[in-house]
């Protein structure tokens, strides 16, 4: 496992440090995907930044979880269809001569 490393970013004109095992490049993007769901906000009328980053952070947070409840669906959907070819095979290898 890589050592973590220290990693500079810039968040709202903020100057923010953190130490991390992930790529700086990765960490940047995360930054910058940050940075544009920020100002898509403030464009839309939110003046104040860290509304701004809040609502950000909410609206993630939001598409973060209802992937993983779709995630979730389409794994419990794939485990039934599998149970269901299983049992099919089951009775066929049971009619089989």
């Amino acid at each position: 496992m890589p050592e973590p490393e220290r990693v500079d970013l810039v968040l709202l004109g903020q100057k923010l440090t953190v130490r991390t095992e992930a790529s700086p490049e990765y960490l940047r993007t995360l930054a910058d995907f940050l940075e544009e769901r920020v100002g898509v906000l403030q464009r839309s009328g939110v003046r104040d930044p860290f509304k701004a980053l809040l609502l950000a952070a909410l609206d993630i947070a939001d598409e973060l979880h209802r992937a993983r409840e779709e995630r979730h669906l389409d794994e419990g959907e794939v485990g039934a269809r599998l149970r269901a070819v299983i049992a099919r095979l089951d009775e066929l290898s049971r009619q089989a001569p």
